[in-house]
């Protein structure tokens, strides 16, 4: 194990030193806007003389809230996609709606507990409640960095970004903000009343750290806002009939399936696959002699080999549905992940996304 983590550092401090060294050029600065199609969230504003860094939005995902501290995994060997120990929190409350991302440089001379604060203010001011407060290494994992590093503890930023997910430029302000050390770490979750349901809000303050690439930030109160407002799933992809399978692998070999639903980062199948399921395993009972490849794909966000890692398992997990709870017979099932390397749409923005996750039945005979 202890080998492991240090070849696991000793390559991503080699990683870091090629990137900083091509890309130095790149170095933070002092933000005086926003990033370019960032906006605040209206549920919960800016800190005045703020500004925006980084941002995502998603029109409709799910989202953990924690409402304890992070706890390490009762598995030693249980990683994350970076090599660090898995830390969760044991108590969380898990979320769906339309979820914003939004991580804000603060004015020159402002804490992060100033900083909490005021966020605190604004959610009583709108009948919220905060859940769950913590600070520094109270909030459990590893308190000194935000999303990036592996090999030791996972972070609270960790839990809700790794660095490999985000979409902003190496050494650029939002980048460094989000995946430089830190100190002097703040949190709260808060639940809001709305007139479609709760809404959730989390906000984590800190303290930047840094001396080299993003030494112009360094000092600086970062605060990182996430709001996931209540919002009913789009109901665009309908669950395909069996007969509507048979037809597709007759005449093209493949049908892509969107009526199958993993929790984020899983293979863990959600309840509501059921009925695309349920046609599956029909087809099959129809077609006694048929045998087919079950191929799970995801979009582009993470690492290559994490995806391709992911997508195998949720292949895996149909295969096991299909054979323990409807009866087909194993071998008539091979399991097989793509990871990101066959998308049907562009992965640029949540709709293109979308339609390259999905699992594929291909025709085996």
């Amino acid at each position: 194990m202890k080998l492991r983590n240090i070849l696991w550092a000793a390559c991503s401090a080699a990683i870091v030193l090629s990137s900083s060294t091509a890309l130095s050029h790149a170095d933070a600065t002092l933000p005086k806007k926003d990033i370019s199609g960032a906006e605040d969230n209206p549920l919960v504003k800016r800190y005045e003389g703020s500004f925006i860094v980084s941002y995502e939005k998603s029109a409709f995902t799910d989202f953990t809230v924690p409402l304890s501290p992070l706890k390490a995994s009762p598995d030693p060997d249980s990683r994350d996609k970076n090599n660090n120990r898995v830390f969760s929190p044991e108590k969380k409350t898990e979320v769906e709606g339309a979820l914003s991302r939004v991580a804000y440089v603060l004015p020159e001379g402002r804490s992060p507990l100033e900083v909490l604060r005021n966020y605190q203010d604004i959610v009583e001011a709108a009948g919220g409640e905060v859940l769950f407060e913590c600070k520094q290494e109270e909030c459990g994992g590893d308190a000194g960095r935000a999303s990036s590093g592996g090999g030791g503890k996972m972070s609270l930023t960790m839990f809700f970004v790794h660095e490999a997910d985000l979409k902003d430029a190496d050494f650029s302000n939002g980048k460094c903000a989000l995946a430089s050390r830190i100190s002097d770490q703040r949190f709260f979750s808060a639940k809001v009343p709305q007139s479609a349901g709760d809404a959730y809000v989390t906000v984590q303050t800190f303290s930047l750290i840094d001396d080299l690439y993003c030494k112009a930030l360094n000092g600086r109160t970062v605060a990182l806002v996430h709001v996931l407002e209540p919002k009913g799933r789009d109901r665009k992809m309908v669950v395909v009939k069996a007969a509507k399978m048979a037809d597709s692998l007759s005449t093209t070999g493949s049908i892509s399936l969107y009526g199958i639903y993993f929790d984020t980062d899983k293979a863990s199948i959600k309840p509501e696959s059921e009925p695309t399921l349920k046609e599956i395993a029909a087809l099959l009972a129809n077609e006694p002699k048929m045998a087919v490849i079950v191929v799970g794909h995801t979009d582009n966000q993470g690492a290559f080999d994490y995806n391709l890692d992911l997508s195998s398992r949720r292949a895996q997990a149909v295969k096991a549905a299909l054979s323990a709870q409807y009866g087909i017979d194993a071998g008539r099932l091979t399991s097989a992940g793509a990871g990101m390397m066959a998308p049907v749409a562009s992965n640029d923005d949540d709709d293109g996304r979308a339609r390259n996750r999905r699992v594929v039945l291909v025709k085996a005979n």
